[in-house]
């Protein structure tokens, strides 16, 4: 069974820096891509970064900058560093594993606030 473990969440202050990390127990973690999405309430869940098998990384136009998605296929975890933080970056932040079918994380919460 695939796992998916968040973590890194947290208060942030406007203008700061938070890096997410996501490790996964998928034996095909190497071969597989990967995502990070975030949601707030009432909103539709949306894309923030990804990262293909070739690691050509592509982003959503909000983060595009600010935000780096990583991935250490050794460690099996991808990574988000976020900097230049902004209040409307407050959201719970999921990470997808993508291999025949998607696999997702339970999120954890960034709330950026002074």
């Amino acid at each position: 069974q695939v796992q998916l473990v968040e973590s890194g969440g947290g208060l942030v202050q406007p203008g700061g820096s938070r890096r997410l990390s996501c490790a996964a127990s998928a034996s095909f973690f190497g071969r597989s891509g990967l995502a990070w999405y975030r949601q707030v309430p009432g909103n539709q869940r949306e894309l923030v970064a990804s990262i293909t098998t070739d690691m050509m990384a592509s982003y959503g136009d909000s983060v595009k900058g600010r935000f780096t998605i990583s991935r250490d296929n050794a460690k099996k975890t991808v990574y988000l560093q976020m900097n230049s933080l902004k209040p409307e970056d407050t959201a719970v932040y999921y990470c997808k594993l993508q291999h025949v079918m998607d696999y997702w994380g339970k999120g954890t919460l960034v709330t950026v606030s002074s």
